[in-house]
């Protein structure tokens, strides 16, 4: 079977915004404040960071278990690794996830600047740049057959469907509204022309948006 390029349990407002502006160290998502778009994984059973017992099962909890399923690789833009801009003056940063980055996979982090690959715990950051395809290509070749995780952010997203190279994406519609920020789309009808598209609502009060390529 061919490899798929996935977009899995990617988050945005009910105006299609995904993240903030001004994005700092301290701050990862900008002036968005990430719990109002991802309340509904973190009160899942089986979201990754819960330190408690308990959380929700049902259709929210299966999308969150889904995450790993099947994933090789995944590919980032470099405003999801890191809030540095430019060429990289500080090598000892090295994401927001700490020792044990979430990923458990080779990871492409889409630069315009050199800088070394690095590993921590089973994931290695690698840093590329070039176009959308040849940094799919070379994803594909370290999953080793498996699916390759689009992982965001949103310009990145965007990218990877302007080449058309997305074959399934699910999207998470909160039914918050954030005002400003970088959005996904203005509707979700603007991928009908290449998707299919089926719209599952969700108890917790988020929409689920499953695209997959016609």
């Amino acid at each position: 079977m061919a490899q798929l390029l996935r977009v899995q349990n990617f988050s945005v407002s009910s105006e299609g915004i995904g993240a903030g502006e001004d994005q700092t160290l301290e701050r990862p998502f900008g002036h968005v404040e990430p719990e109002r778009l991802f309340a509904w994984a973190g009160a899942t059973a089986s979201w990754p960071h819960r330190t408690d017992p308990g959380g929700s099962r049902g259709l929210d909890d299966y999308f969150t278990r889904d995450f790993s399923r099947n994933i090789g690789a995944e590919i980032m833009g470099r405003n999801k690794f890191g809030p540095q801009r430019g060429p990289w003056h500080d090598h000892e940063w090295q994401g927001w996830w700490g020792d044990e980055p979430p990923f458990h996979t080779p990871v492409f982090v889409l630069t315009h600047h050199k800088r070394p690959s690095f590993t921590l715990s089973d994931t290695t950051f690698h840093f590329v740049g070039g176009e959308p395809a040849a940094v799919l290509e070379q994803a594909r070749e370290a999953a080793q057959g498996k699916d390759v995780r689009l992982g965001g952010g949103v310009t990145t997203v965007r990218r990877f469907l302007d080449a058309d190279l997305v074959d399934t994406l699910h999207v998470a519609v909160s039914p918050v509204k954030l005002g400003s920020g970088v959005r996904l789309w203005e509707s979700p009808d603007e991928l009908l022309d290449r998707f299919h598209l089926e719209v599952v609502p969700s108890p917790s009060g988020v929409t689920h948006h499953l695209f997959w390529r016609k």
